[in-house]
């Protein structure tokens, strides 16, 4: 065998079908499109939702309701039982802490960009730690929330407390305010 001699296997190759050639092709005169209207035109394109002028089923139907979505605050709440054994003694427990450990895998946060243009990423999500489980080592929370068996434990245990300010995060801009 050469060079030359090579070609296709069998049935791999397959002519594209021609259509707009003549009524013994099967795909003559209208070439599938069927009879007149917009979608038999050249470069035909109907949108979404278009009903040809009469006004869209989207805009006939009023608005209701109200939504405060971009005001939501993302809590995660843990329980201490959780993560208390991938803490060693004397170890702070933050939000920050919590997924270099691997507790918790994709916590909502806003990118922000620095003079640098450099990313800084601020989480936004809400860490809050309840529980009912004995713990025996002496750990320091820095939570926006905690629960108060949780937090007596954690005192029983030696550790400590410190509550976060919860920051409020708008999806929308406030760029918009005056400052005095």
């Amino acid at each position: 065998m050469n060079i030359n001699e090579l070609k296709p296997a069998e049935g791999s190759k397959k002519d594209r079908k021609r259509i707009g050639r003549g009524h013994g092709t099967g795909w003559g005169k209208t070439a599938g499109k069927g009879h007149n209207g917009q979608k038999q035109r050249s470069g035909s394109f109907v949108s979404a939702g278009f009903e040809g002028g009469q006004m869209p089923l989207v805009r006939r139907i009023p608005k209701r309701g109200f939504t405060n979505a971009a005001f939501k605050k993302d809590m995660i709440v843990l329980n201490l039982k959780d993560f208390v054994d991938k803490f060693e003694d004397g170890e702070t427990v933050s939000l920050e802490s919590l997924i270099e450990k691997g507790v918790l895998k994709n916590p909502s946060f806003r990118t922000k960009y620095t003079e640098e243009g450099l990313k800084d990423r601020q989480y936004t999500s809400i860490l809050k730690v309840i529980g009912v489980y004995e713990i025996n080592k002496k750990l320091k929370f820095v939570v926006e929330k905690i629960s108060k068996s949780a937090k007596e434990l954690v005192e029983k245990a030696g550790g400590s407390v410190e509550l976060l300010e919860i920051k409020s995060y708008s999806k929308v801009a406030s760029n918009n305010k005056k400052e005095d």
